[in-house]
């Protein structure tokens, strides 16, 4: 199993950047996805994810401003990130669940105020 996240950058305040995440070696369509954030000294959080069924939620900073979506034909994730603010600044990290948990290695966003 593996995925592979892709996009991270560096972006002004109010920039956008779109984080993708290809999945291989699991049947990609019965798990549900998730993207998450870490920064140096704190938990990694949960920032969107999408279930089978296409239904997302968001945490409540990014709501209004980050679009969570998947391809289930291409294996891939997609998180748009829009209005990027300071704080959203992170090391995000692309996830699988069922019934195991299966984590992506981390792309880096930076956003400069």
């Amino acid at each position: 199993v593996q995925l592979q996240a892709f996009g991270g950058g560096s972006v002004q305040s109010g920039g956008s950047l779109k984080l993708s995440c290809r999945a291989s070696g699991i049947v990609f369509s019965d798990f549900e996805l998730g993207w998450y954030r870490q920064t140096p000294g704190k938990q990694r959080e949960l920032v969107a994810k999408i279930d089978t069924s296409g239904a997302t939620s968001y945490t409540d900073s990014v709501k209004g401003r980050f679009t969570i979506s998947r391809d289930n034909a291409e294996a891939t994730m997609y998180l748009q990130m829009d209005n990027l603010r300071p704080e959203d600044a992170a090391t995000y990290y692309c996830n699988a669940k069922l019934l195991f948990t299966y984590w992506g290695p981390g792309t880096e966003v930076t956003v400069s105020s």
